[in-house]
């Protein structure tokens, strides 16, 4: 009987959390989209072919990457109203008079919040990057518009930019960062109609201000001779910090995809210090999650009557921000070097584990 009244509890409480954590998550997923509209609209005021549909579908297609970035705030609030809802109907206090703990009545919220975690790492992660991608093609092809697209395979660098003529596609097998040099480079030209115009083989380039200088290069047209061991100069917009930017870029990266693209990016020569917070910032997200529901909880259950519930709740709330700006500052760190890249990604859970697990001890035993 004490089982199974156990269960309805946890049911209770663990169906109240998520349904008031969809709620928030979905106000606030709209009012991003909705100002996300408006910005997007705004620029592609200065383009007459943008349509409104594409507008939106941009929106929808950021939703799931934007989620990600405010859904800790998510979990806090909604933890925040639930247990602050509990106790004003004092549901709190009636658990209490039947023997429950304030560590039996969070458990069920924890553990929705540590199963929320391992969904948003698992699924919606890997969901936003693919979404995030096909934005990214949106933008560049409907409102940015000629801008270089860089990727990295395992074959090498691609590069795409605008030229006088059209645009040009550049491969290179490897690339030095530190002096910006290129080996083993083809560059092809195409015109806006996509015809094929001339092409370079150069054993190595280097990346200077504005130009690409290519030596002892072929230089290759249709239906002419060949022209070799020749130094060519190509103008470009692209720079050394755009390329280390292209390969750290996190966002657009699946979890289950890093492990492997962060052996990729180390094997190149380029800092994988961006990346590797972002994988262990993923793997410690469900744990984070479940550590802010304990500051939720030391900052609300506390007696209905109580003055100063209040200024807890808001205090909750600044918590929630302090630790926001603190994993931001911490992965900045372990970007930097200046702190292991486990210490980054971990400390915020641990920090505020320990504080909320303090607070709640103090005031349940204090």
């Amino acid at each position: 009987m004490k089982n199974h009244m156990r269960s309805i509890v946890w049911r209770y409480i663990a169906s109240n959390y998520l349904y008031n954590l969809v709620f928030i998550a979905l106000v606030l997923l709209g009012l991003i989209a909705f100002f996300d509209v408006i910005e997007l609209l705004r620029r592609a005021s200065k383009f007459d072919d943008v349509p409104f549909w594409r507008v939106l579908q941009m929106a929808i297609l950021k939703l799931p990457e934007v989620g990600q970035t405010i859904f800790p705030f998510v979990i806090l609030f909604s933890a925040i109203f639930t247990f602050w809802h509990l106790n004003r109907r004092y549901e709190v206090t009636i658990f209490r008079t039947a023997g429950y703990s304030v560590w039996q009545f969070a458990a069920p919220v924890i553990a929705v919040g540590f199963g929320v975690g391992i969904l948003m790492t698992t699924v919606i992660n890997p969901v936003g990057t693919v979404l995030i991608q096909k934005f990214n093609v949106l933008e560049n092809n409907l409102i940015v518009r000629d801008a270089p697209q860089i990727s990295y395979f395992a074959n090498g660098l691609w590069l795409r930019q605008p030229s006088e003529e059209g645009y040009i596609i550049l491969h290179s097998r490897k690339i030095d960062m530190n002096t910006k040099t290129l080996q083993k480079i083809t560059v092809l030209s195409f015109d806006e109609d996509d015809t094929y115009k001339w092409r370079i083989d150069s054993p190595s380039g280097q990346l200077s201000s504005g130009v690409w200088e290519f030596k002892n290069a072929s230089f290759i047209e249709p239906a002419k001779p060949v022209r070799k061991n020749v130094d060519i100069k190509l103008p470009t917009d692209i720079t050394a910090s755009k390329i280390r930017e292209s390969f750290a870029d996190a966002p657009s990266l699946s979890f289950w995809k890093l492990p492997s693209h962060i052996r990729t990016v180390r094997q190149t020569g380029f800092d994988a210090a961006n990346l590797r917070i972002h994988y262990q910032n993923l793997l410690a997200q469900p744990f984070l999650f479940a550590s802010l529901i304990l500051i939720a909880a030391c900052v609300t259950l506390r007696p209905p009557r109580t003055q100063a519930v209040f200024g807890l709740i808001v205090a909750g709330v600044a918590m929630g921000f302090v630790i926001f700006f603190l994993s931001n500052f911490l992965q900045a760190l372990g970007a930097s070097h200046q702190i292991a890249v486990p210490v980054a990604a971990w400390a915020p859970f641990l920090i505020t584990a320990f504080f909320g697990t303090g607070i709640i001890l103090m005031l349940e035993d204090g």
